[in-house]
């Protein structure tokens, strides 16, 4: 069956083409398993909640007949400004336009968020743009630069909201500076969710094509239910393509967490147990509520653009289990850094078990993807990541977190990262174990090497024991702390990019920092001390089991692997590595923008094209899962999610490799230049 809905359409219609529904909700109420809607070019402002479930192999689809012509928004526009004063105006609102939800009464709250300021899960927006957020109608007034956002010259426009209680009205301020709101599109955020069922397992459900923005959703952490502007709530099977999505208050996509009522932010809400605590009650009660592969996950995310959010683009704990996120486009995410937190990222999740991450474009955002927690048999490949990290202002001091492409947490893995660009400074944080990282180019520093692990108590031990899993599966093998090292470190090439001034000065503060050394030499060099296999080994030599004097030996670093490694500007080597360092030439690398599309800006290639860098001192040995030690604590291969085992014989693009590759994710240093990265 298909239904029609065209928003311009009259009340009344029955769904058929020629009577279609001005509603897609009118059709999300009675759309079963294999029907089609098919949506209209048109604004939307509606929250869609999809009553039922399509089933494996007969999903339900919900189509924009052009793809991002049918507009799904949480907000309302406002009409009737008057001014208040030079460039600041207001206007009223009846607070019946929002139900039972009410954006602007409404704090930003939940574990691990940061308050310091007071934020409102609504948001004010000119011309699709979200503004600045004040706290007083003085500080609207002075509409001040922001020295933490990324965009300091709009942080300059911004907004207040009071209550009128006696006529039940939220009175708007807001700066526009040389605008005129009642020239302008201005709009409020009105609704919580855009595209997001109410009840769980409403699963099996394609959304392609639409585009979607403004909604006022909550702060999203792992111990808590999970919203998103768009998102499969606790179920499996959806696909959400080739979508824009924009403008959420905290999370764009959500593939998370149900709600557990008794364990709802309990960290936050008694503090009586860490919140670390909670979240290991949140994982095993999930196991008993229903949380595997038959029932959650195998979500497929793919072609979306995601973009100013302010916490997310992508959000998820448990419920993104066997995931694809494929060919996206994030960027620009907490630029705004009005929200803070230990939630932040183009993506953020957490048990990413069997997730792959690949052909993504993650670009200025506080932090590209944070695997936080169980990322196990996880793979995050073929992906270009640059310029996730502040902007650097002359004179000035970065205000915001200086965040990096890619950070593991306390994860016992294995986590596979192969074939990938890293251009930001800071590439990798590593606070984990159990990773192989194969044929990248690296031009960023790893940060947090042997640390990050522990809850911070001053005093006590406070170490954080994590779960591990079975092979493939949801169910828990075992929780351990993070003993650091298991990483395997295969033909990459590393490239030091120059350290500023600033970023020179954090190393030093920060060089016993138990949390992130802010390290920004790029290379192995921070696992100098760990042991090699042979060494590790040597501890267990002559060992008798039971009776023996007490040792530190379960409780000691794990080994590190690394070869057929590329060193190059002054990236250097662990101490216990053989690689080929070149100290004459000076690399250059980067990228260029041409009519949308990115291409790799580097002279490497070039140099091993005429012999300069010789040929064999860039080769390396063609890699398969068996030459990888598997994970320690899981005791698992760095397979596919099927199990059967990879072949790293496919580059960046897509192509193969020689059976004696050059290091690198380019199987061809000739196509390095001259295909498309993005």
């Amino acid at each position: 069956m298909k239904y029609y809905v065209d928003v311009s359409a009259a009340a009344g219609g029955d769904g058929s083409e020629k009577k279609p529904f001005n509603k897609i909700q009118s059709a999300a109420d009675i759309a079963k398993a294999g029907d089609e809607v098919i949506v209209a070019p048109g604004i939307y402002r509606e929250a869609v909640n999809p009553k039922n479930a399509g089933e494996e192999g007969k999903p339900i689809v919900y189509r924009s007949t052009s793809i991002k012509g049918a507009h799904i928004t949480g907000a309302e526009q406002v009409k009737g400004w008057t001014k208040v004063e030079g460039t600041v105006w207001t206007a009223r609102v009846s607070n019946k336009i929002f139900g039972d939800y009410n954006p602007f009464t409404t704090l930003i709250s939940g574990d691990w968020f940061i308050a310091y300021i007071t934020a409102h899960t609504g948001d004010v927006f000119l011309n699709e743009k979200s503004l600045y957020e004040a706290q007083s109608l003085e500080e609207v007034k002075k509409g001040e630069v922001y020295a933490a956002a990324w965009d300091a010259e709009f942080s300059t426009y911004k907004w207040f909201a009071e209550q009128d209680e006696a006529k039940n009205e939220t009175v708007f301020y807001a700066n526009f500076h040389d605008f005129d709101p009642n020239k302008e599109n201005v709009e409020i955020t009105v609704r919580r969710n855009c595209f997001y069922p109410e009840a769980e397992g409403i699963g099996y459900i394609t959304f392609s094509g639409f585009k979607v923005s403004k909604a006022a959703t909550q702060w999203a952490p792992p111990t808590a239910y999970q919203e998103g502007m768009v998102g499969p709530h606790w179920s499996k099977g959806w696909i959400i393509e080739d979508c824009e999505i924009y403008e959420s208050k905290c999370s764009g996509i959500s593939l998370g967490k149900y709600l557990q009522p008794e364990n709802d932010n309990k960290w936050l809400k008694t503090k009586y147990k860490d919140g670390t605590q909670t979240e290991r009650d949140c994982i095993c009660q999930a196991q008993v509520e229903g949380w595997s592969k038959e029932n959650i996950g195998s979500h497929i995310v793919r072609r979306c653009e995601i973009h100013d959010c302010g916490q997310t683009g992508i959000v998820g704990h448990l419920g993104g289990v066997f995931s694809i996120i494929e060919d996206n486009h994030i960027h620009h995410i907490n630029n705004k850094q009005n929200l803070a937190g230990a939630e932040i990222g183009g993506i953020k999740m957490h048990a990413a078990i069997d997730v792959i991450y690949r052909r993504n474009h993650i670009h200025h955002c506080t932090r590209g993807i944070w695997l936080d927690w169980q990322a196990q048999g996880t793979r995050v490949t073929q992906n270009f990541f640059h310029d996730n990290i502040p902007p650097q202002r002359p004179g000035q001091n970065i205000c915001g977190e200086v965040a990096e492409d890619l950070f593991i947490e306390v994860s016992h893995g294995p986590t596979l990262i192969d074939n990938n660009i890293f251009l930001s400074p800071r590439a990798l944080k590593l606070a984990t174990q159990g990773v192989a990282v194969v044929h990248n180019i690296i031009a960023g520093s790893f940060t947090a090497v042997g640390r990050g692990c522990n809850n911070g108590a001053p005093n006590r031990p406070s170490n954080r024991y994590t779960p591990y899993h079975m092979k493939h599966r949801t169910e828990i093998a075992g929780f351990m702390t993070i003993l650091h090292g298991d990483c395997k470190f295969y033909n990459n090439i590393f490239i030091q990019q120059p350290i500023c001034t600033e970023f020179a000065a954090r190393m030093l503060d920060n060089a016993h920092n138990d949390w992130d050394d802010s390290n920004f030499v790029v290379g192995t060099k921070p696992y100098n001390n760990y042991p090699t296999f042979d060494e590790w080994k040597n501890q267990f030599e002559g060992y008798c089991g039971m009776g023996s004097m007490t040792t530190d030996r379960y409780y000691s670093e794990l080994p590190v692997w690394a070869e057929g490694n590329l060193y190059f500007n002054g990236a250097c080597p662990m101490n216990k590595e053989k690689a080929f360092v070149d100290s004459l030439h000076d690399i250059q690398i980067g990228f260029e923008e041409k009519d949308g599309k990115y291409f790799l800006k580097t002279n490497l290639y070039d140099l091993i094209a005429d012999g300069t860098i010789p040929a064999d001192s860039v080769k390396c040995n063609l890699l398969k899962t068996e030459d990888i030690p598997p994970a320690f604590e899981p005791e698992q291969n760095y397979e596919n999610p099927d199990g059967t085992p990879i072949i790293f014989d496919t580059d960046y693009f897509g192509k193969k490799r020689s059976s004696s590759p050059i290091a690198g994710p380019f199987a061809d240093g000739k196509d390095a230049k001259s295909e498309t990265l993005a």
